[in-house]
């Protein structure tokens, strides 16, 4: 088993499918003792604001935001910087313990041994 898997998830309520499989294999692999790190990039990147995990539903999912809680709790949850510019999202916006990096932050996290990577 990979000793940390990276969960790059781009979308958001504009496909809920592929969003909430992202947290759910997120979530699940933290339950399985994996250490993950999750990154939210382009649509994805409104749920790193307070109440915006608690406004997407989907049928027969978990609720994204106890999946994000758990997530917040032990995992990493980083923003990427350029789609926080974008919508205008800033540091202080956050929800406490998501943090914002780069392309050079996540180049280095995926490149570390035994990182698996998935993309959502």
């Amino acid at each position: 088993m990979a000793s940390k898997l990276v969960v790059k998830v781009m979308v958001g309520v504009n496909d809920p499918e592929r969003c909430a499989q992202a947290f759910t294999v997120a979530t699940t692999a933290l339950a399985s003792g994996v250490e993950v790190s999750l990154w939210l990039t382009g649509e994805a990147a409104w749920f790193a604001l307070p109440g915006k995990a608690e406004e997407f539903e989907l049928p027969h999912s978990a609720p994204l935001s106890q999946l994000l809680e758990s997530l917040l709790l032990a995992g990493t949850v980083t923003l990427c910087t350029q789609c926080a510019v974008r919508r205008g999202i800033e540091s202080k916006d956050l929800i406490p313990g998501v943090v914002i990096a780069g392309a050079a932050s996540f180049v280095e996290e995926i490149m570390a041994d035994g990182t698996k990577v998935l993309v959502y």
